[in-house]
Order: structure tokens, then sequence, then C-alpha cells
């Protein structure tokens, strides 16, 4: 029987970890090369062969993306290390909030030309939004124009953190074939397939103890015990520095983060990092406890987080974090969220599209489980003797929809029912019917997430389905208010009659475009009982649901219940519901309203002799630029861009470029649409 101690250390040597990045910035293959160099896998693939084992969809091989998160393992050092390749692309940053909340670090990894880029900045905010520790990877320093001092810059400029590089290359470019590992002072090389260890070139040597002495500095500015060695010593012992650096990358406050460098498509990089992830990304041990019970303890009633369902060979399975317990075959589970008992029939471990069954799984662990029909992304499962409810993953507004319906009327049930599994698979979807045209409507977070889902139904469910226009989501908002507007909700239709009485102010809340609803109530004298009040509130929400200019959801307002009046007999919640519902409906009519449409930060590169075809088409899209810059013969363009503008522009932007530009998208909010938009 394994004691406590034995639970201890084998959770000790349990690394959860996310690999993040914007897209093409080599995230899955680095994955890649982090499985063949631990011994999971037997041979490299590449992302333009479509031959790696995270991009195992077809669609990922198909358009060399990674577009769902995928979950693989392999031992590394005497640890197992359980890590997740997430999408790099904005259409999926919800796969990326959901594999966040449950991971217990993460790699970021960044271009050595580009830096940080903007899904670079956009995911680095979701971890940050769930504390999660991490450490940066420059990839691809064996690239024209590949500068890691640069790159760095950026991650202080752009993310706002201390970057700790703990590593400075050896060779340039193309010469690149090694670093200087400055926490050791020793010199790890690849040359021709084979690694290396050795002293410092001397060529180096002055360099890197300057390096080694800017990362003594920077330490004990972050890191109490390192800073009084510092002070008395004047630097900083390999033990210290390595421990300060695990204590700052835990500690997400610190705003320290380890950066490592490498390519990775040479296989240069790879050993430092998994050495790296191994000292100083957290154990489960590390990680805050769950409410209400121990930190990732085997022994205590088991809880777990659902964050992924998905589709198998085998059946629908649900992936899983055990944050505490131990987890069965066989074991009955409630789900917190829907109130239902569950058996777990199957527990496997995931590699990409493969799968191991496994009798059981214990706090630390990620696995996938089969016979659990209610739960969804975002589920809590628990032991029925000890419930308690989990904080689940943010999960975003879709931006954009599209009309879908079956090319064959006999295929409509089918569509309905494929539409419904999609959108239990990806929460980020949404699928609803509208109330004047009949249309059915799938809504997501870009073109492209729309494009794939729409494609997935076709292959999964051999459907042929017609799509129309996309359309984005806009929004209505108050400019100006109302005051005073009274209004009487009476209703006798034999038995027991309706009646409420309410005055109600409105006015904008929050800057243009950053919605939101306030509801407040000045009522005094008991005029309007507390239980009304909430139902008043509740009946301006659903008021909020369509707008007086186009039926869109309504933000920015704040209500204010000045008064009311009640009946002896006839008042009740419902009567208030329904009163504030109408009073706020009228009440919008009667205000001052604008649109907001959705809009994006677009970063356009191209190269430099193209960059006036690019700021006259910007702005023909009502794009405001923010930003240009030119390096190395390459502009970059920044801009704010109306959502709907960007349909179609890639092909317009490879048009005009003669296929040498690319962009990126990332929805930003939303902002007051000019006079003579069309919504329809």
């Amino acid at each position: 029987m394994r004691t406590r101690a034995h639970v201890l250390n084998s959770l000790a040597v349990i690394r959860n970890l996310g690999i993040l990045a914007h897209v093409d910035a080599g995230k899955t293959t680095l994955t890649e090369r982090i499985l063949f160099l631990a011994g999971a896998i037997h041979r490299t693939g590449e992302v333009h062969d479509g031959t790696t084992v995270t991009d195992f969809d077809p669609q990922e091989r198909d358009r060399g993306i990674t577009i769902s998160a995928a979950a693989v393992g392999c031992a590394w050092d005497g640890h197992r290390i359980n890590l997740i390749d997430t999408p790099g692309h904005v259409d999926f940053a919800d796969e990326v909030e959901r594999a966040l909340r449950v991971l217990d670090g993460a790699v970021a990894v960044f271009d050595a030309v580009a830096g940080v880029e903007p899904q670079s900045e956009s995911v680095w905010r979701q971890a940050d939004r769930y504390g999660v520790p991490r450490i940066a990877f420059v990839n691809k320093l064996d690239r024209a124009g590949a500068d890691l001092d640069a790159a760095v810059a950026s991650i202080r400029e752009r993310l706002g953190a201390v970057p700790l590089v703990v590593q400075l290359p050896i060779g340039r470019e193309a010469g690149f074939t090694g670093v200087v590992d400055l926490v050791r002072m020793r010199a790890l090389t690849w040359v021709a397939g084979a690694f290396g260890e050795g002293p410092v070139p001397e060529e180096l040597a002055e360099e890197a103890r300057r390096r080694r002495a800017a990362l003594d500095e920077a330490v004990a500015g972050l890191h109490a015990d390192a800073l009084e060695e510092y002070v008395r010593d004047g630097s900083l012992g390999g033990a210290t520095l390595a421990a300060a650096l695990r204590a700052i990358t835990l500690d997400t406050d610190s705003g320290g983060v380890v950066v490592l460098c490498g390519a990775a498509y040479r296989d240069r990089g790879i050993e430092p990092l998994l050495d790296a992830v191994v000292a100083y990304l957290p154990s489960p041990l590390d990680v805050e406890p769950v409410p209400g019970r121990a930190a990732a303890d085997p022994a205590e009633p088991f809880a777990g987080l659902v964050f992924k369902v998905a589709s198998s060979p085998t059946g629908r399975l649900a992936h899983l974090r055990v944050y505490t317990g131990t987890l069965r075959k066989g074991d009955t589970v409630l789900d917190t969220g829907a109130g239902r008992a569950e058996r777990v029939g199957r527990i496997v471990r995931v590699q990409a599209d493969r799968q191991v069954a496994v009798d059981e799984a214990v706090a630390g662990d990620i696995v996938a489980v089969a016979g659990v029909r209610s739960a969804r992304a975002g589920s809590t499962l628990c032991d029925p003797g000890a419930p308690l409810l989990l904080e689940p993953p943010h999960a975003p507004e879709p931006v954009v929809s599209v009309a879908v319906e079956a090319s064959r009327s006999p295929d409509s049930g089918r569509l309905a029912t494929a539409l419904g599994r999609l959108v239990e698979e990806d929460p980020s979807l949404s699928v609803r019917t509208d109330a004047e045209t009949g249309q059915t409507l799938l809504s997501g977070m870009g073109e492209l997430h729309l494009e794939v889902a729409v494609e997935r139904v076709r292959r999964a469910h051999d459907l042929a389905v017609d799509v129309g226009r996309p359309r984005v989501s806009y929004r209505e908002t108050v400019l100006r208010g109302v005051s005073g507007l009274v209004y009487r909700h009476v209703k006798q239709d034999g038995g027991a009659g309706q009646f409420a009485h309410v005055v109600l102010d409105v006015a904008p809340y929050g800057g243009a475009g950053e919605g939101g609803f306030a509801f407040t109530s000045t009522v005094t004298g008991g005029a309007v009982p507390r239980e009304y009040v909430r139902a008043v509130e509740a009946g301006c929400r659903d008021a909020l649901a369509e707008g007086p200019l186009g039926g869109h959801l309504v933000t920015g307002v704040r209500v204010v219940l000045t008064d009311g009046a009640t009946h002896a007999k006839d008042s009740s919640e419902t009567a208030f519901r329904a009163a504030g519902r109408f009073a706020l409906r009228e009440a919008l009519r009667a205000s001052s309203m604008a649109l907001l449409e959705p809009v994006a930060e677009v970063t356009v590169t191209v190269p430099e002799g193209a960059v006036g075809t690019v700021l006259g088409d910007l702005a023909a899209r009502r794009g405001r630029i923010a930003d240009s810059t030119v390096r190395g013969g390459t502009a970059v363009v920044t801009a704010t861009v109306p959502l709907a503008e960007l349909f179609g522009y890639a092909s317009r932007l490879r048009g005009r470029t003669q296929g040498r530009g690319t962009f990126t998208a990332r929805p930003t909010g939303y902002a007051l649409a000019p006079e003579g938009v069309v919504t329809a």
C-alpha cells in the first residue's frame, strides 16, 4: 500500500502545461520535437506535410493550423509531462481559454523575427486571467532577421513582463548552433544532429559574464533572498539563482518570466527547455487548492472540471482535470450543474487521437472519461457525497453569424442534430432560429471558425449544407436616456389579475462600446417591496434582448427604479417582471439610441513596396491606422477595422500583394457605427 509520502512524491513529478503562441510561431513543431526527444514518438512529423501527432484532424492537416487543443503526454528526467498543444489563430481562442483553466503552467512561444504578435499578446492575457505561471521560448533563431534581443524587448514593452533571459545564442540566423546556459555557465551545442555540452567559447566569455551579471541583478530585484545574497556578494550562486527563478515563475504577481531560445524545426534548444519545464513550472502540489478541499490530495473526495467534450471512434469523451481525490472506472459521480448522477464507463489517457485505457485517475491527472452524458465544457464532476461547484472557463460571445440549411429538405432533421452536437463540443458556437426569416443561424468567433464548423458538419455527418453570407453581431446602446418614465401594467382576464406600477430613469452606462448593464433602486417607504424590485430588474434584463433600432442586443444602459405602486391582491413578481420589461422597451424607444458594431485590431504584414496599397484599402474599409513600421524590407501595419469589413479580406490582400501579404485580426470590442450601416 502506498504511503502518503509516496503519493505526494508522485504528484511532485507531474507537470500539466500548455504550449501557447500566435499562429505560425512554431507551437506544433515544438510539441512534436518534445515528444520525439522524450521518446513518446519514434519519428517527427511536419506541419507542412500534415504528419504531426497533435494536428490529427483532417482539417488541421489540410489547412496547416491547429484548430483544437490536443492533449499528449511524455516523460522527461523522471517527470510526467501532460502537454496540451493549443490553437494560435484568434478564431479558436476559446480552445485556449478552456485549456488554460485546467493547466498548471505554460510555455509561451514567440517568433524570433516577429517578437510578440497580436495573438501572442491575447493568449498571454488569458494566462494572466487564470494566474498560470509560464516561461517563454523564443523560437526560429535560425531564420533570417532573427533577433533574440528585439524579441525580448517586445516581451518587455507589449506584455509588461520582466524578461529573465537565461541563455545567450551561439551564432546568428543560419549559423545558430547552440546556446550558453547562463545559470550554469556552460555551452550547449547541436552540431550535425548531435547534442553536446562544454565550456563557454572564448569569444563569448565576456558577453556571457556581462549577461549573467545582468540576470543576477534582475533576479535580485524580484526575490528577497536573492537580493540579500546579491547585496552581500555582488552576484548570485547557481543554486540561489535557480531557486529564485522557480520562485519568481510560480509567483505570477512578480512579473518575471524566464526566457529561453532555440530553433525547434532544427531540433535546437529542446533539451534545455524541457529541463526548464521541470525546474521552474509548478506541479499540482504548487497550485492553489480547490475551495473546500486540500490541495491535490488523492485521499480527498473526488472533484474534477470538464474542459472539453469531443466525439471519438469509441464514443463521446469528456476531457477533465482531476483536482482532488481518485476517480475509478465504474464510479458514480455528480454533475453539479446538471444535478445528475452519472456512471463513469471508461477512463482513458489521451495521446492526441489515440487512447490508453486506465483503471483510475488521481489528483493532478488530465484524462478523458466516457459515460457522463450530461457533461459539457465547464461542468464540475464530483463525489455525490461531497458536492461542490468549480468556476467554469469564461465563455466568449459569438461575433459572426451565417445562415445554414440542408441542401436537401429531408436532411433538415439530421442537420439540426449535427449542429446540436457541434455546439455541445464547441461552447463558443451557438445556434438559433431567426424570428423574422425562420433561418437557422450558426454563430461563432470569426469567418474561419464558421468555415471549419460547417466543414466539420459536412464531413462528419455526410451532409450537403448551404451557407449564407457571414453577418456580424451588432449591439444597440443609449446615447441620451429619459427620466421619470411611468408605466402601469394592468391585466384582467378573469380570475386573479395583474397590477404593477413602475417609474424608471434610463441613462447611458460606461463609455461608447464598453457595454454593460446596471440596475439600482431608489424607491423609499416600501412603495415597491424588495422581491418586486428584483422582478423589475429581471424584466429589464429581458427587454435588453431586442433593441428598437433593429432587434439587436442592448448594452451600455443604466436603469434606476425611482418609484412605483402595488395592488393588495393583484400585484405579483410576474406582474412586476412584465412591467419592467414593457417599461424599459418603451423607455428605449423614447431614448436617443445608437448602433454599435464589432471591431478588430488588424495586423497586416506586407512587402515594403505594398504599404501604400494596403493603407488605401484599409481606409476604404473604414479602418483607423494605429501604427506602421518597416523592418528589413517588410512593413507591419496595425489598424482598427470594423469586423464586417474584413469578410473576404484575405483574398483581396493576396491579390494586391502577389500572394505575399498576410494578416491577423483580433476582436477588441464594439464601437459606434456610422449612420447608414446596414445590419441585415
